[in-house]
C-alpha cells in the first residue's frame, strides 16, 4: 500500500491566530488585550457560533468589538492569541437561557458550526472552531476532578485552577483514529444507526485507549467493529474535531483479511466499495460522509490516487 498524501488542509485546520502562550500569564498584557479598542471576540452560546450571511449563499463569523458586548465580566472569556495585530478573544454565554437579549438577531444568527462549515472561510472555521472546542472544555471543568470545589480561569482562560487544593486543569482533547480500510482496489465502509441519515456510509473511528498507540487502535477499532484485521497503518492527516472534544487521527490501513463480520452495537452494515461506486455513490444507493469531515478527505484522496 503506497502512502496517500493529503490533497489538502482539512477543515478547521490552518488557523491564522499566533496562540501566544507566553503572553498567557502575563497578567498586564492580558489585561492591555482586552482593554484594546481594536480587540475582537468570538461568542459561543451552548455550543453554536454567531454567524451572519455571506455572498454566494455562504456565512461568515461575527466578530464582536467590545463596545457590542454585554457585561464580560459575568461571562467566561479567554485569549485565544492574536491576528492580524488584533487581539481575539472567546466569550461563552451559554448561561443565559436566552441568547436574543445578548446577542440579537441583528448581529447574526447562532449556528451550529458542524452544518455549515464548508460556507465559511477556512481560516474561520478554524477560528470558530478553536473557540467553541475551548469554551466547552471551560464549561465541563467548572469544578475540580480531585477535591470537588470550585475552579477559577488562569493564563487567560486558557487553563483552571481549583480554589481549595490548587490543582491546575488543562483543555482536554481526546485523540480518535479515523481510518480507511483498503484492500488493492476496495475499500471498507459502514454504516452506523447513529449517522444522520440511513443512506450514509463511511470510515470507521473509535477513540484510543490508555496504554494504546495509535496503530494498535486502528488495528484493534477494525476488528472489533467488522472483524477485518489490518496489517500496515499508514499516517494520512488530522482534523480538530470540536464536537465535543476531539481531535481526529486519520490513516490508511491494510487488511490482511477481508470477511467481514460486523459489531451490532457499532455497526448495522458494512461492505466492500470499488473506486467507480465511490465516484459515483447514488448508483449503489449509498451517501458519503459530510464534506468538513476528514472522514470524507480520506475517501476523497484514495478515490483520486488512482
Amino acid at each position: 500500500m503506497k502512502p496517500i498524501q493529503a490533497t489538502r488542509q482539512n477543515i478547521y485546520t490552518g488557523s491564522p491566530i499566533d496562540r501566544v502562550s507566553k503572553l498567557r500569564d502575563d497578567e498586564a498584557a492580558v489585561a492591555a488585550a482586552l482593554a484594546d479598542p481594536q480587540a475582537r471576540f468570538l461568542p459561543v452560546w451552548r455550543g453554536k457560533s454567531l454567524l451572519r450571511p455571506a455572498a454566494d449563499n455562504r456565512h461568515e463569523a461575527v466578530f464582536l468589538a467590545a463596545a457590542n458586548l454585554p457585561d464580560t465580566e459575568k461571562h467566561p472569556i479567554a485569549l485565544l492569541g492574536m491576528h492580524e495585530g488584533k487581539p481575539v478573544f472567546a466569550v461563552d454565554f451559554s448561561d443565559a437561557e436566552d441568547p436574543l437579549p445578548l446577542l440579537p438577531e441583528i448581529l447574526g444568527t447562532l449556528i451550529d458550526l458542524r452544518g455549515v462549515a464548508g460556507l465559511v472561510p477556512a481560516e474561520q472555521a478554524s477560528m470558530l472552531a478553536h473557540a467553541r472546542g475551548l469554551m466547552f472544555w471551560r464549561t465541563k471543568h467548572k469544578f475540580c476532578g480531585v477535591c470537588g470545589a470550585p475552579t477559577a480561569p488562569r493564563s487567560a482562560g486558557n487553563a483552571l485552577q481549583c480554589t481549595a487544593c490548587g490543582t491546575q486543569h488543562f483543555p482536554r482533547t481526546d485523540p480518535a483514529v479515523i481510518m480507511l480500510v483498503v484492500d488493492g482496489e476496495n475499500c471498507l465502509l459502514g454504516h452506523s444507526a447513529r449517522f444522520p441519515n440511513a443512506t450514509m456510509y463511511s470510515t470507521l473511528a473509535g477513540f484510543v485507549e490508555p496504554g494504546e498507540s495509535l496503530e494498535e487502535a486502528v488495528a484493534r477499532e477494525v476488528l472489533e467493529e467488522a472483524g477485518v484485521q489490518v496489517g500496515r497503518v499508514v499516517y494520512h492527516s488530522s482534523q480538530p474535531w470540536p464536537f465535543p472534544s476531539s481531535i481526529m487521527l486519520g490513516y490508511y490501513a491494510e487488511a490482511t483479511s477481508t470477511e467481514i463480520t460486523i459489531d451490532p452495537d457499532e455497526l448495522v452494515d458494512a461492505r466492500w466499495f470499488t473506486r467507480d461506486q465511490l465516484r459515483a455513490p447514488e448508483s449503489v444507493g449509498i451517501s458519503l460522509p459530510r464534506v468538513d469531515s476528514i472522514a470524507r478527505r480520506l475517501i476523497e484522496d484514495w478515490i483520486n490516487a488512482a
